[in-house]
């Protein structure tokens, strides 16, 4: 019904730059939060920033000031914008979108595949 695939995952030197971005496709009537997570070996997942429809956001506080997400709604697309990336910032990104499905309009969750981001020291 619904996919999520995202793109944008890459190597990359500590201080440097990554742009994620994640387009849903399929049966959609309407689209509420859309996020990022993030997973590390050995961690848990964790919310990374999320963006609702409106364009509040929310974020993890240690990418406070570093990380910017944001939405075209028109293109059911969401993006992360990441800069002065540290090691620790290495992870699987996931994105996640809460969809309203055509033709019950029910919400539910959906995920994209992930994507790697590794930074070097």
């Amino acid at each position: 019904q619904v996919q999520l695939v995202e793109s944008g995952g890459d190597l990359v030197q500590a201080g440097g730059s990554l742009r994620l971005s994640c387009a849903a496709s399929g049966t959609i009537f309407s689209i509420n939060f859309m996020g990022w997570y993030r997973q590390a070996p050995g961690k848990q997942r964790e919310l990374v920033a999320h963006i609702t429809s409106g364009g509040s956001t929310n974020y993890l506080d240690s990418v406070k000031g570093r990380f910017a997400i944001s939405r075209d709604n028109a293109k059911n697309t969401v993006y992360l914008q990441m800069n002065s990336l540290q090691p620790e910032d290495t992870a699987v990104y996931y994105c996640n979108a809460w969809v309203r499905v055509l033709p019950t309009r029910q919400e539910a969750p959906y995920w994209g595949q992930g994507t790697q981001v590794t930074v070097s020291s």
